[in-house]
């Protein structure tokens, strides 16, 4: 138990160990064999900068081997000149940010020679060697310890594990560094077993322990070999991918969640038989594909209430003009039944308006109610009540609500409305036709008409972390409970709007927080269904959004660690649960358009 403790703890530890890195903390390795030496790493404002350098002819070439020397190459053109120039145009900072600055210069030659020739040219740059912010250290070939002394102050050195240094050489040492391949034969792929775990971190205690900072050499250069150094609390990472491990690293504050709000996953109390619902209750979390609901049932340590869903499908999520859909094809696939080409809203491929799901349940005496956590007017819940050839055209689609026959319409939205630039105010509209209008979603309590339209960004738009709370809760409640008071069947959309959001913005909070949000909406829907068995459930997505891999996480501490891929959609196919009468019907895999297809043919068997 105390070797699984241990190494829980070494993965647990990487969000506060890692919001204490900074591009500080790598070491640009055979920097001189970069596309842009010296320069690559000094904008990504390493704190280590390394040339491996040879004496030759009494001059110094920077080179990985003696054979691969060039004339052009020098310590001095790539190194203090560029670094030189750099301190001047600052005057005197070694970064813009003042950030400071290791030069490591790594022997290849004969250590005390080459180091004294170092010392020479070095000399002749007194705005390098009397800059506080910058050190130079000399690491690879080095002389006696006992030498050191012998050197300017100005030198320091790259101290060695098995090395005892009398208190005056180690104030010589800058880090102490070893070769981790003389340590553990771990590739970076994995994890480190116990006993090479419990070793590294004996040996990085012991430099600490002497107030020295620690560097590994001849390790991968991967994210998980990153990842497993940071929770090590390693100083330096050496890399030869300066600009991408920068990038990892500033980016861990908006890819690792820890989760602190956990609910309780609703458990499923029926069991159904192959029967026909009377009623159709459909959630789409928009951008939600199989990692994005992964993520929250890890932050919410093991629990999900629709994992809980006994039966689950995949839908194929392609558009006609596009390998990669967006919402409003996809949203049109399953409101229709039909592909059509990207940014289309309930249209054909050449403009023609295609039957909603909503029209033709409608014309069944179905009650309709649209819901989105985002704006009413995109693409997602627009699909379900407008046609128009163009998904960002918002007033035409608030427009179209008006010849629409769905009774309830809740989410963000009231500019389209209300404040429109054409001067209409479509809530007088609204109200002549019989519906209660509010942008208010304090309201919505008060509502008495059984068809109403509540329009508020302030409730609806903002996100979860920015205050949204219990709208998509509160707005399926006061949909059920309006609808339940009629003998009439009833169909209702509801979108979690934001975890697309979370995604486009590579945000790993904002797409947990928002699926954890999407859950409870769809814990209460399946409690709906158990206490009213004509109900069917059912819980897909349009799309996935960002590309999103988990590369870590705690289902025991709740904490995710997510690498994003684009900022866009993907093609990847979705997920499908369904629970309720017909739920049988959505297992396997389909199109999109199927799950149109599907309610359809099992309402019209009722």
């Amino acid at each position: 138990m105390k070797k699984i403790i241990t190494l829980f703890c070494l993965q647990f530890c990487l969000f506060a160990q890692a919001q204490e890195y900074s591009s500080s903390n790598i070491h640009s390795h055979n920097d001189y064999e970069s596309k842009l030496p010296f320069y690559g790493a000094y904008s990504n404002e390493t704190g280590v900068i390394e040339a491996d350098v040879f004496l030759v002819n009494n001059e110094l070439f920077v080179a990985h081997t003696s054979k691969e020397i060039a004339f052009h190459n020098t310590l001095k053109s790539m190194y203090l000149e560029p670094l030189s120039n750099k301190l001047k145009t600052l005057e005197g900072k070694a970064y813009p940010s003042n950030k400071p600055l290791i030069l490591m210069i790594d022997i290849k030659s004969d250590a005390d020679s080459t180091l004294k020739a170092i010392t020479q040219q070095l000399n002749t740059f007194p705005d390098i060697i009397s800059n506080k912010n910058i050190k130079v250290v000399i690491s690879g070939n080095r002389p006696l310890p006992s030498l050191w002394a012998t050197y300017p102050d100005f030198i320091y050195f790259d101290g060695r594990l098995n090395e005892n240094y009398t208190p005056d050489q180690l104030a010589r040492v800058e880090m102490i560094s070893e070769d981790l391949h003389e340590i553990t034969v771990w590739n970076g792929k994995g994890v480190l077993t116990q006993p090479d775990a419990e070793k590294i971190q004996a040996i990085i205690k012991k430099v600490h322990d002497q107030k020295k900072k620690v560097r590994f050499w001849a390790t991968q250069d991967n994210v998980n070999t990153y990842m497993t150094l940071m929770n090590l609390k390693v100083d330096f990472i050496g890399t030869d991918k300066v600009a991408e491990l920068t990038q990892f690293i500033n980016s861990i504050k908006t890819t690792f969640y820890q989760n602190t709000e956990f609910h309780q996953a609703y458990v499923p109390k029926n069991v159904f038989k192959n029967k026909h619902p009377k009623n159709v209750i459909l959630l789409i979390g928009d951008g939600m594909g199989l990692t994005q609901i992964y993520s929250g049932y890890t932050a919410n340590k093991g629990q999900l209430s629709l994992f809980n869903i006994p039966t689950q499908g995949f839908s194929i999520t392609k558009a006609s003009d596009s390998y990669i859909t967006d919402s409003a094809a996809g949203a049109t696939a399953m409101a229709t039944g039909h592909k059509t080409n990207n940014r289309f809203i309930s249209v054909d491929e050449q403009g023609k308006p295609l039957q909603t799901i909503a029209e033709q349940l409608a014309k069944k005496n179905y009650k309709i109610g649209i819901i989105s956590a985002g704006n009413i007017t995109d693409a997602t819940p627009a699909a379900f009540y407008a046609h128009q050839p163009e998904r960002s055209l918002s007033e035409p689609i608030a427009n179209d609500f008006l010849s629409n026959p769905s009774d309830i319409l809740i989410g963000g939205g009231q500019k389209e409305f209300i404040s429109r630039k054409d001067g209409k105010d479509l809530s007088k509209t609204l109200i002549e036709k019989g519906y209660t209008f509010s942008d208010k979603f304090s309201s919505l309590d008060t509502i008495k008409n059984s068809k109403f339209v509540v329009l508020e960004d302030a409730a609806a738009v903002v996100s979860i972390k920015n205050g949204r709370g219990d709208f998509l809760t509160k707005s399926l409640a006061k949909a059920t409970n309006t609808f339940s008071k009629t003998k009439n069947p009833f169909f209702i959309m509801a979108e979690g709007a934001q975890i697309d959001y979370g995604g486009h913005q590579n945000n790993v909070e904002y797409v947990v927080r928002e699926m954890l949000d999407f859950d409870k909406l769809v814990g209460q829907a399946m409690e709906f269904v158990d206490k009213n068995p004509e109900t069917l459930l059912i819980v897909t997505a349009d799309h996935e959004t960002g590309g999103l891999s988990l590369i870590d996480g705690s289902i025991e501490k709740g904490y995710v660690h997510g690498s994003f891929s684009t900022n866009d959609h993907t093609a990847i196919p979705v997920p499908v649960f369904a629970y309720g009468q017909g739920s049988e019907k959505f297992m396997g895999v389909y199109q999109n358009t199927a799950i149109y297809d599907k309610i359809m043919e099992l309402i019209e068997k009722k």
